[in-house]
C-alpha cells in the first residue's frame, strides 16, 4: 500500500536546519533593526510595504494552549458514523475545525491511532474501522493529511493522538481484525483482558513496533505534536487479570516487583518516543494526558491530597518520573472533577500538578471535562469557567484541553461560551517549542503587508514566507503613529492580536474606529515569532 502522505519536502525543510544568524537580531532599547525600507505608496486606503528586520523585545500575543480532543474511536466525535463518503467525512471535519476557530481554540488533538489501527494511510497498520465500517477499508483519501492541511490553513495546530497499547474490544475489534493486522501476524503480542485486548507492554518487540508506528507518522506528516492519553496498562476491572506471566518470566530479570517492571516498560516506551521525535523533528511536541491522580498522599507522601484510583499502581503510569526525567514536553492531566469534590478536589490536584512541573521545563495543561456539563455538580453556565477561575491564575498552568470538541458544540455550548467570554477575551498564540540554544527565529520579516478598510471590517494580506508555519496579525494601538518603530513594537501585545492563520490573508471583523494600521509576524516551526513587518497604514 503506497503512502500518499506529504513528505517533508516543502521549502521550510531546508530553513529549519539552516544557520539562524540571518534571522537573529540584537535586541536593543525594545527593538533592533537590520535593514530598512518602505515602498508603501499604494493609492486610497490600501497600503503596501517592504518589511524591515525589526525584532521587538515585546512578547507578542499571549501564549496559551487552547485545545480540544477530536475522537474517532467508536465514532464518538468524527466521523459521525462509519461508511460516510470521503466528501461527507471532509465536510464534517471542516465543520469541527471551523467550530474550533470560532471557539477561539488554537489546537486540535485528532485520534489518529485509536485501536492499533490508522486514521491515515499506513503500510504498518490497517485503516481504522471507524472510517468505512471495516478494518482495512480504504476511505478514499488520507484523513490525517487532510486534517493537518486544513487545520494549518485555519491557524490551528494539529496534534496526532495515539493509543500505544489498546487493540480494542473483543467484539467487534478483535473478532473482526484485518488479516494483515500486526497483532494477527504476531498473536503472542496480544493479552486478552476481560472484554478487551491489549498488546503486551512487557514485550520488547511491541515497544519497538509502537515506537516505529509513531515515528512513521512524525516523519511523513507535518503534525505539530504527538499525544498519548491515559491508556497504558488497562484500568482495573473486577474479575479480569492482565496475564503477562510469559513476558515477566522472560524479560523481568533484575526486578523483584512486577509493578516496578511494568512501570519500567512504559517508561522505556515514553523515553524512546521522545528521543525519536527530538532526533527527527524537535519542534514536534510530545505530551501525555494521564489520569488525574498519580498517587494519593495516604499511599505516598509525594502524592496529592486525594483518595481516588492511583495511576501509578493501577496502570503503571509513572507520570512523575516522566516529568523529572524530561521525557515529555508537557502533561495534560485529566482533572475531570469539580472544585470542592472531596475525593479528588480540582484545586488541590491542580496545585499538586503545578508543583510537580515547576522548574522542570515541562509544560502543564489541564484536561477539562466538557462532557460532564449538565451532571450533578456541573450545572449552570459557569460549569467550566469556574474551573479556570482557579487554575487560570496559576503561573505553571499553560492552558487547557477539552474533552471533547463534540461536547463543546453540544451540551457544553453555553458553558463554553461563558468560559470564552470570561477567560478567552483575546486570541492566543500556541505554546512555543524548545528550540536549539541560541537559535533565533527561523523566519524573516513578512513582506508586502497591505490592509484595505471595507465598511465594518479590514482585509489584511501579505506575501508568503517559505519558513512560516503560521502568521500572527496585530492592530496598532489606538492613536499610534503608524510609521514608527515604537508603534510597530507596541502592537505586539496580547490585547492587539487579531488572530492567527496559516494563509496569507485575515479579516479583522472588529477594527478600531480610529485605527492606524496593522503589522504581521511569521511563526516558525518552533512557533517562535520572527521580526515585525512594516505597517500597513489604512488611513491613506
Amino acid at each position: 500500500m503506497g503512502s500518499v502522505a506529504r513528505a517533508e519536502t516543502s521549502p521550510r525543510t531546508a530553513v529549519r536546519w539552516a544557520a539562524s544568524a540571518a534571522a537573529t537580531t540584537l535586541l536593543l532599547s525594545g527593538c533592533a533593526v537590520s535593514g530598512a525600507g518602505d515602498d508603501s505608496d499604494a493609492p486610497g486606503t490600501e497600503q503596501a510595504g517592504t518589511a524591515a528586520q525589526l525584532q521587538c523585545e515585546s512578547g507578542g500575543g499571549q501564549r496559551q494552549m487552547r485545545g480540544a480532543w477530536l475522537t474517532t474511536v467508536r465514532n464518538i466525535d468524527w466521523p459521525s458514523e462509519p461508511g460516510l463518503s470521503a466528501q461527507e467525512q471532509k465536510d464534517e471535519l471542516d465543520a469541527y475545525l471551523d467550530d474550533a476557530v470560532d471557539m477561539g481554540l488554537n489546537a486540535v488533538f485528532l485520534h489518529a491511532r485509536p485501536t492499533a489501527d490508522a486514521v491515515y494511510e499506513s503500510e504498518l497498520e490497517p485503516w481504522a474501522r471507524y472510517l468505512t465500517g471495516e478494518q482495512g477499508g480504504d476511505p478514499g483519501y488520507d484523513p490525517l493529511e487532510y486534517a493537518v492541511a486544513e487545520a494549518h490553513e485555519r491557524g490551528l495546530e494539529m496534534h496526532a493522538w495515539f493509543n500505544p497499547y489498546r487493540v480494542g474490544l473483543q467484539d467487534p475489534d478483535i473478532e473482526d481484525m484485518a488479516d494483515d493486522h500486526p497483532v494477527k501476524e504476531n498473536p503472542d503480542w496480544l493479552v486478552d483482558y476481560g472484554t478487551e485486548g491489549y498488546v503486551d507492554p512487557g514485550n520488547p518487540e511491541v515497544r519497538e513496533w509502537v515506537t516505529g508506528v509513531i515515528m512513521d507518522v512524525v516523519e511523513r506528516y507535518d503534525i505539530d505534536g504527538v499525544h498519548f492519553d491515559d491508556f497504558f496498562y488497562p484500568y482495573p476491572k473486577d474479575g479480569a487479570e492482565f496475564d503477562d506471566d510469559a513476558t515477566w518470566e522472560e524479560h523481568g530479570g533484575g526486578f523483584d516487583d512486577r509493578g516496578d517492571w511494568r512501570r519500567d516498560n512504559v517508561n522505556q516506551l515514553i523515553a524512546d518516543v521522545h528521543e525519536g521525535i527530538e532526533a527527527t523533528k524537535p519542534w514536534v511536541s510530545f505530551g501525555i494526558s494521564p489520569f488525574g491522580i498519580w498517587r494519593n498522599d495516604s499511599t505516598d507522601p509525594s502524592g496529592s491530597p486525594s483518595s481516588g484510583l492511583e495511576s501509578y499502581d493501577a496502570q503503571y503510569a509513572d507520570t512523575r518520573t516522566w516529568i523529572q526525567d524530561g521525557t515529555v514536553d508537557y502533561v495534560a492531566p485529566q482533572l475531570y472533577w469539580e472544585r470542592g469534590f472531596s475525593t479528588a478536589d480540582y484545586e488541590a490536584l491542580t496545585d499538586w500538578w503545578a508543583s510537580e512541573v515547576e522548574g522542570t521545563g515541562v509544560d502543564l495543561y489541564i484536561g477539562q471535562a466538557a462532557y460532564r456539563v449538565g451532571e450533578e455538580g456541573w450545572g449552570g453556565d459557569d460549569a467550566l469557567s469556574t474551573q479556570l477561575d482557579y487554575s487560570g491564575e496559576l503561573p505553571e498552568v499553560g492552558g487547557d484541553v477539552y474533552f471533547s470538541i463534540k461536547n463543546l458544540r453540544e451540551q457544553a455550548a453555553d458553558a463554553y461560551a461563558e468560559l470564552a467570554d470570561t477567560h478567552y477575551g483575546q486570541p492566543a498564540l500556541p505554546p512555543q517549542a524548545d528550540s536549539p540554544e541560541d537559535q533565533g527565529p527561523l523566519t524573516g520579516a513578512v513582506q508586502g503587508v497591505r490592509a484595505q478598510a471595507e465598511e465594518d471590517r479590514v482585509e489584511i494580506e501579505w506575501e508568503s514566507d517559505d519558513a512560516a508555519r503560521f502568521y500572527a496579525v496585530y492592530r496598532l494601538p489606538a492613536g499610534a503613529e503608524a510609521g514608527s518603530e515604537e508603534a510597530r513594537c507596541a502592537a505586539l501585545a496580547p490585547e492587539n492580536l487579531v488572530g492567527l492563520t496559516g494563509g496569507t490573508a485575515l479579516t479583522d471583523t472588529d477594527p478600531l474606529e480610529d485605527g492606524s494600521g496593522y503589522v504581521v509576524t511569521a511563526l516558525d516551526d518552533y512557533r517562535a515569532e520572527g521580526p515585525v513587518s512594516e505597517t500597513a497604514d489604512i488611513r491613506g
